[in-house]
């Protein structure tokens, strides 16, 4: 370890002990030497973080030993290392999206080529990171297996992840994104096999609708499924959106049943603090997604959607990851252990590492 890497962990302490004293969450890493996980006494927060962008859409980012700080003080022990593909023009002034309508956001390397540069540099252990393709071009999926051998050839074995990537994101319509046609999924089957052969998640961002129209694009989703049910495809934010935020939670669980009985390689994600705010925090509804990850453990991962800007810092990010890990109180202990401790995130990527056992009630 670093001196820097040690002189932030000593911040860190004493950042997080105020943490702790200032949040419900106890935000902070797990009581050390315990041989299993004392939910009574230690954080609800998430100890992985599957949905981590380190690269911002424009403008300087915050600093990668900065950002992996962040994770360490927050009890955070592995994360899917996103960049963004979808990036502003360099010279564009602004830093996201919809702040900048009409300027175009397309798919570029330039974040993956930072991150992996920045990864090779500092090799970190704790946490423990696994690098993301997002340069990908749903629209264009010609362009993705020379992409990929280029990644090979400069990172050998870097990246272990792919997404998050945009089958369709209306707020980036106004930012000249259409969605991917049914003709440029079935044209995915070169690169997906790739993926498959090596056993490399994909998160896609797949919009289900909007309030006017709620599954209008649920079929884009379906055929990827249908079409590619031996890839391990993680579902971004289970489908929900800004644009969809008044759908009937009876509705939206029933669908998300379906589709994982149907299709088993299938994973949800539940980053993004959409969910909490439009959904899980409305009376009754919490219970309601509860027990559904409670009856599939196994088949959601978690994670904040937090976008690395340097307009943010350690306390942006410590709220995210609170907000954000906020369902894990309502789940049983072993829906708990699965989802919010990172044993379904480490299953997805094939690691050794287990997560601990949650302590039995006393």
């Amino acid at each position: 370890m670093s001196h820097t890497s040690r002189r932030l962990g000593m911040a860190g302490a004493v950042l997080t002990a105020v943490a702790i004293a200032a949040s419900p969450a106890g935000a902070g890493p797990a009581v050390a030497g315990t041989e299993c996980f004392d939910r009574a006494r230690e954080p609800y927060t998430s100890q992985v973080d599957s949905h981590l962008h380190f690269r911002p859409f424009g403008g300087p980012a915050i600093g990668f030993e900065e950002l992996t700080g962040y994770l360490h003080k927050s009890g955070v022990r592995h994360a899917s290392m996103y960049g963004i593909g979808q990036m502003l023009p360099v010279n564009s002034p602004c830093t996201y999206y919809l702040n900048c309508p009409g300027t175009p956001v397309v798919p570029s390397m330039k974040n993956d080529f930072a991150n992996a540069e920045n990864y090779l540099a500092a090799k970190p252990k704790d946490p423990e990171l696994a690098v993301s393709m997002t340069f990908m071009d749903l629209n264009h999926p010609e362009t993705i297996p020379p992409g990929i051998a280029l990644y090979d050839k400069e990172f050998p074995g870097v990246f272990r992840w792919a997404g998050e990537v945009n089958l369709v994101k209306q707020a980036l319509f106004p930012n000249h994104h259409a969605a991917a046609t049914s003709a440029n999924i079935k044209n995915w089957a070169p690169f997906m096999k790739v993926l498959r052969d090596r056993q490399i998640p994909i998160t896609i961002h797949s919009d289900l609708g909007n309030d006017a129209e709620q599954t209008k694009y649920l079929p884009l989703m379906e055929q990827t499924l249908r079409l590619y049910p031996a890839n391990r495809i993680v579902w971004a934010h289970m489908g929900l959106s800004k644009e969809l935020t008044t759908m009937d939670p009876d509705r939206h669980i029933k669908i998300m049943k379906r589709l994982l009985d149907k299709y088993p390689n299938l994973t949800l994600d539940l980053s993004w603090r959409v969910l909490e705010d439009n959904y899980f925090s409305k009376p009754g509804v919490r219970q309601k997604y509860a027990a559904f990850f409670d009856r599939y453990p196994t088949r959601a991962i978690p994670g904040t959607d937090f976008v690395a800007s340097r307009d943010k810092d350690y306390h942006t990010y410590a709220r995210e990851l609170e907000v954000t890990s906020r369902i894990n109180k309502a789940l049983n202990d072993r829906a708990f252990r699965d989802i919010a401790l990172g044993e379904n995130y480490y299953r997805l990527l094939n690691l050794k590492e287990s997560a601990p056992r949650v302590c039995r009630a006393a």
